[in-house]
């Protein structure tokens, strides 16, 4: 198991619902990665089977992950993650979870303060994308999120960071500078326009992934996460 959970807290209908985030889309074989492999789920497929899972998370959050052992041995061939997720390293933000039980070998994760596209995420975005076969990927920001509001305070307050933290948020403050010091929404609007400034890095700064975007292969889109009420926004143009 992945996490403790007490029995008396399982019922019929939190098993049903954890089923049901599973199954959401087809299921996926592990298959290692090989020359000539192809995508097997489409982007709107990964994206309503992310939508179909948040939705069980909302509605019963406690519901109990299954055993895994059978699934690590599954996933020794190899991963195939049905989508992959920039997010912030917030310990209240877990996709796994979020996404409704998403188990071993579904989701392929890429977290750093204020989930900002640096080299280290694109090189991982492209390796999920173009060798995994991942055809979905979710710039995931969300409310009250630390690095974003250090990054505002900064624009609002001339506030003086040190360290490697200074140089975390560099790639924010034109997001918040662009919102303007006086919005008394800054933070939350530097959140939401931080993720879509990722999504659009990731196809400015990705030849290989815009390719693939472009053939209908791959999807990228933003998402805000209220860590409070449980629910994704995905932000769809």
């Amino acid at each position: 198991m992945c996490f403790e959970c007490e029995k008396t807290a399982i019922d019929r209908r939190s098993m049903f619902k954890l089923a049901f985030a599973g199954a959401a889309a087809t299921m996926l074989p592990a298959t290692a990665f090989a020359e000539g492999a192809e995508f097997t789920v489409t982007p709107a497929e990964a994206l309503q089977r992310l939508k179909d899972g948040n939705a069980a998370f909302v509605a019963d959050a406690d519901a109990c992950a299954a055993n895994l052992a059978a699934k690590r041995t599954e996933l020794a061939a190899g991963q195939h993650p049905y989508a992959t997720i920039v997010t912030c390293s917030d310990s209240r933000v877990s996709p796994e979870l979020i996404f409704g039980g998403a188990t071993l070998g579904d989701l392929f994760v890429a977290r750093n303060a204020g989930n900002v596209v640096d080299t280290a995420v694109l090189g991982t975005l492209e390796y999920g994308a173009g060798h995994l076969m991942s055809p979905l990927i979710v710039v995931m920001g969300h409310k009250k999120c630390g690095a974003v509001a250090a990054a505002c305070d900064v624009v609002v307050k001339g506030a003086k960071l040190e360290g490697a933290i200074a140089k975390m948020v560099e790639p924010i403050l034109p997001v918040a500078l662009q919102i303007g010091a006086a919005d008394p929404d800054l933070v939350l609007k530097t959140v939401m326009n931080n993720a879509v400034r990722g999504a659009e890095l990731i196809l400015t700064d990705s030849p290989e992934i815009s390719k693939l975007v472009a053939e209908g292969k791959v999807r990228v889109i933003a998402a805000i996460y209220d860590i409070e009420a449980g629910n994704v926004e995905f932000m769809e143009s």
